[in-house]
């Protein structure tokens, strides 16, 4: 057996912020939004996991998170933008206003442990944020393009003290999380 996993910090007490920017994109035609209940900041996709690999990955994330020389802090996230370009979206995504820099380093030490124990690395740069919708055709593109380009909005400030690793299982209503295990900070 394995199990769908990622690591990620939880914006927890956000949801009603993250569903008023949500709201921006309100009428978009292709969007389908995320549960602003279950926003997060995703810090590695681990992917398909055999079930007997997860006690070592959790020895190996609390060595991350440890090593990472991250404490508590405050994060504050706004602004918008789009993957992989304005031109052609998959995703809609809330930003990382303060605090992108410890998230980074988390990403960093977490990357580093997770490729040691044969997880794929990344292929892309880490950009710190908060998915808020995936577009799945584009007939609500200029209207996605339009409020990125012209809305900033503020979705609040978080205090994190801890990181999740995450069971997703993908159902017809969306995907349902669980945390297997925390991290302090």
């Amino acid at each position: 057996m394995s199990k769908r996993l990622f690591v990620s910090v939880d914006l927890d007490g956000l949801a009603a912020e993250v569903e008023a920017v949500q709201e921006l994109f309100e009428g978009a035609s292709g969007l389908s939004f995320v549960d602003p209940a279950r926003a997060h900041v995703t810090l590695k996709f681990l992917g398909d996991t055999d079930e007997d690999r997860i006690p070592s990955l959790i020895e190996e994330l609390e060595t991350a998170v440890e090593g990472s020389g991250v404490g508590p802090f405050e994060a504050t996230f706004g602004g918008l933008g789009v993957f992989p370009s304005m031109e052609y979206i998959s995703v809609v995504w809330l930003g990382v206003r303060e605090a992108g820099d410890r998230l980074t380093a988390l990403h960093e030490a977490i990357e580093d442990r997770a490729v040691g124990m044969g997880f794929d690395p990344e292929d892309h740069e880490f950009t710190p944020h908060v998915t808020i919708a995936r577009m799945n055709h584009a007939g609500g593109k200029e209207l996605v393009q339009e409020a990125v380009r012209e809305c900033d909005p503020d979705a609040g400030t978080l205090r994190v003290e801890e990181v999740r690793l995450t069971e997703s299982v993908l159902t017809s209503e969306g995907p349902e999380y669980s945390t297997l295990e925390s991290f302090e900070l």
